[in-house]
């Protein structure tokens, strides 16, 4: 037995990526998706995802991401992937969405129709997201654990 009550870990408050630049970053992901900037400074960006956020910080110096990514949810994946095609962005091999920036960030792309991660209804209503559905995969997962949808 435990001699002390551990936390449940909830989800996920923030993600840091380590970039080259601050302002090449924004530029560079701006050209993929539209987003609000939450804020910035010389070494830091904040790109705001409602009651999430993406920290960019200066400083990569590691390798490439090989298998370690984030799963990066967007609104529409198809035109997550025209966007990444148009901005020349090579795409990685594999069954997923996935590609690298500049600094080897690995991200996949997932759309909010196919996966369990739900925002709340207040949330999306302040992103303007009140049309996005689950599709009937994502409803019967969130159902078998007992999170229906309503």
């Amino acid at each position: 037995m435990d001699e002390f009550a551990r936390p449940r870990v909830v989800g996920f408050n923030h993600i840091a990526l380590e970039v080259g630049d601050i302002d090449e970053a924004l530029a560079f992901y701006g050209r993929l998706f539209r987003f609000e900037l939450r804020g910035k400074s010389d070494a830091m960006a904040f790109i705001d995802l409602g009651d999430q956020f993406i920290a960019l910080q200066k400083g990569r110096s590691q390798s490439a991401d090989d298998g370690r990514h984030f799963g990066l949810v967007v609104d529409d994946k198809e035109a997550a992937r025209k966007a990444l095609e148009a901005a020349g962005v090579p795409l990685l091999d594999g069954p997923f969405l996935d590609f690298r920036d500049p600094w080897g960030n690995r991200v996949e792309i997932v759309g909010y129709d196919n996966i369990q991660f739900t925002k709340a209804p207040n949330v999306l209503r302040g992103m303007g997201l009140t049309h996005l559905a689950k599709n009937d995969k994502a409803k019967k997962e969130l159902a078998e654990k007992g999170m229906a949808l309503e």
